[in-house]
């Protein structure tokens, strides 16, 4: 895994390619290198940041040049064997063992038709100097980033977006309705951008460049036409497919270890890996106990203990006590975009441990719960359709009752009201609205409440922007419309997002076997009763892990990876709520409204409302902000 960077028809583009590529220094540790070749009047630069996990040697050092062709690449491609057998039947010669040298030779040979046949993950930039032409590309399901900027003839990427607005900040401005979308979600959607003149480039898509200025585009890969041909076809079996999946994330020539929450995806992926590689290692955390009792958080690290002690995996066990007020600033920094998901300091404390261990590779059991059903949300819009069904006489006491019902105590916080809470703002509502609303930080009039009058359009442009994606779908099972939904927007714009960002800012790769192209056309093969079957959520994931693990794991309640929010909320961080609340710059600026603010907060503090997750985002946002606006820093 590595970071990568450059230029194209930019003037002083190799100081450009050199100072971004600089910035990327974290994701790519063990090496640097910069490619140099002319295009019509002008250069293109390819810089790159190398994080060595295939061939060691220097015959893997990029940026790689052959035969007229070069390329800087981030990834991991794990059928990298198989191809290079292909192409070695075919003649083709090859320096070294690195899947970077297969990638580009399977781009000499096929080009674009390549694009299809690659499994992993993977976002490069390939020149080729006979045309003059570079040709950019992200992988399929959207696990490696890609950011870039057009001016002009000119082009400029980069792995992450800090980079391009460290160097490029006082020409770009913030877009605003992408600060809209991440006060809505929590996250900026994957394809919205938080400036305006950059872009990401989509999942499954690639984007070429001209010497004469003009921009390709093309698309490899659909995960909506993927699922909606899977539907049609028999059902995969599960067991199989997730463990040769998890076989080939394996591949490496360094360590590898995996996240193990003693949850079914992590604990499944754990065991497989362990059957592969006996004695593999393993992190989990836990919080400190008075905040995981305030949270009502359940004991995790009991059945990590367990599935580790069954499959003989050697279990490293982290703390999370963190020095929260000084970790914040530092994860919105390297988080790119505004991300209000605390998981995320889970995920860079868990990598750092492990890389100050010596491991550079972990396995994560991301994605299972979105494509398989897994969330509370799925479960709660198929009760909420039964809902619908009881008699509004009967339903109107009892969310009056549950309205009144405090949230938490002094002590300790009530889960299960918070639950009722949440299920009652959404269970009357039309199917997309109410998909959105079972994840979403806001309605409708408590965003339009929140925000300068003057983004009410901005409002409108995000909601219809989530019923367009939800309703592009021929799909007519509503459990796998909803899977689908997660899989296009909250997989790729939040969980693999934060995934990448704060594992690369410890210099740590992190692979995601269940987010991977065979897994996902087993997955909508599933129908959506065999995903949710009664009150049981995953229950096809789940029968698939009971081949190999003990039903205790199997079957337990589900647990979170994420974060004493209310504890931190109540304790560290009051004092910084405060400050935002009254001097913030988006208060200051105008784009928040300090009463609707300071509602959140009272809401929060008498226990009418649980609003942990809303401040916490409020406290990110405004860290990016400053950092937007006043220029970012490590």
């Amino acid at each position: 895994m590595c970071g990568i960077a450059g230029t194209y028809l930019w003037t002083d583009g190799g100081p450009l390619t050199d100072r971004l590529t600089k910035r990327l220094a974290h994701r790519g540790p063990d090496g640097s290198g910069r490619y140099a070749g002319a295009v019509a009047d002008g250069e293109v630069h390819l810089g790159h940041r190398r994080l060595s996990i295939l061939d060691l040697s220097e015959t893997g050092a990029q940026p790689m040049v052959l035969d007229g062709f070069a390329l800087t690449y981030n990834g991991e491609l794990y059928n990298a064997p198989e191809l290079r057998a292909e192409l070695e039947s075919a003649g083709v010669s090859f320096r070294g063992t690195s899947d970077t040298e297969v990638v580009l030779q399977a781009w000499r040979r096929w080009g674009t038709d390549c694009l299809p046949r690659l499994r992993g993950m993977f976002a490069f930039g390939v020149f080729e100097e006979r045309t003059g032409e570079l040709t950019l590309v992200r992988d399929q399901l959207g696990i490696k980033p890609l950011f870039l900027l057009r001016r002009g003839r000119g082009v400029v990427f980069s792995s992450e977006l800090k980079a391009l607005a460290t160097e490029l900040g006082d020409s770009l401005r913030v877009d605003e309705t992408a600060l809209v979308a991440s006060l809505l979600y929590y996250w900026v959607p994957d394809g919205r951008c938080a400036y305006r003149e950059a872009e990401k480039l989509p999942p499954g898509t690639w984007l070429r460049c001209l010497p004469d200025g003009r921009v390709r585009r093309g698309r490899f890969y659909s995960i909506r036409d993927v699922a909606e041909q899977a539907a049609h076809e028999p059902e995969a079996d599960l067991a199989e497919v997730v463990a040769e999946s998890t076989r080939k994330h394996l591949l490496s020539d360094v360590p590898v270890a995996t996240f193990l929450s003693g949850g079914l995806d992590s604990s499944y992926l754990t065991a497989l890996a362990a059957r592969e590689q006996p004695g593999i290692s393993a992190y989990t955390i836990g919080f400190r106990a008075e905040d995981a009792k305030f949270e009502a958080m359940p004991d995790d690290l009991r059945y990590a203990r367990q599935v580790a002690s069954k499959f003989g995996v050697d279990l490293h066990e982290i703390e999370i006590a963190p020095k929260v007020l000084d970790l914040l600033p530092r994860m919105t920094y390297h988080l790119d975009e505004p991300i209000g998901d605390p998981a995320a300091i889970n995920t860079f404390l868990i990598c750092t441990a492990a890389r100050d261990a010596g491991v550079k590779v972990m396995l994560s059991g991301m994605g299972a719960d979105e494509l398989f059903a897994g969330y509370r949300k799925h479960l709660a819009n198929l009760l909420a359709l039964r809902y619908q069904r009881v008699p509004g006489g009967v339903r109107s006491p009892v969310k009056s009752i549950v309205d009144r019902l405090p949230v938490a105590t002094s002590r300790r916080g009530l889960r299960s009201v918070r639950f009722a809470k949440r299920f009652l703002s959404f269970a009357e509502l039309p199917e997309e609205t109410a998909f959105r609303r079972s994840y979403t930080m806001y309605d409708r009039a408590e965003l339009l409440e929140l925000l300068d009058p003057d983004l009410a359009p901005a409002v409108d442009d995000v909601l219809t922007e989530h019923a367009d994606t939800y309703h592009d779908t021929a799909l007519t099972d509503f459990v796998n419309r909803m899977c689908l939904a997660d899989a296009r927007l909250f997989l790729p714009g939040l969980n693999l997002a934060y995934t990448d960002r704060s594992s690369m800012a410890a210099s740590t790769e992190v692979r995601v076997p269940f987010v991977d192209v065979e897994v996902v056309k087993a997955a909508f093969s599933i129908p959506g009763n065999h995903k949710i079957v009664g009150r049981q959520g995953k229950v096809a994931l789940k029968e698939a892990a009971s081949s190999i693990l003990p039903s205790e794991i199997v079957y337990r309640p589900k647990g979170l990876f994420s974060a004493p929010l209310r504890a931190w909320m109540s304790r560290d961080l009051a004092p910084l709520v405060r400050e935002v609340v009254n001097e913030g710059e988006l208060v200051r600026s105008g784009l928040l409204r300090r009463e609707a603010l300071q509602r959140l907060v009272d809401e929060d503090a008498s226990g009418r409302q649980d609003r942990s997750k809303h401040l916490w985002h409020i406290l990110t946002l405004e860290y990016w902000y400053r950092g937007a606006t006043e220029g970012f820093t490590p």
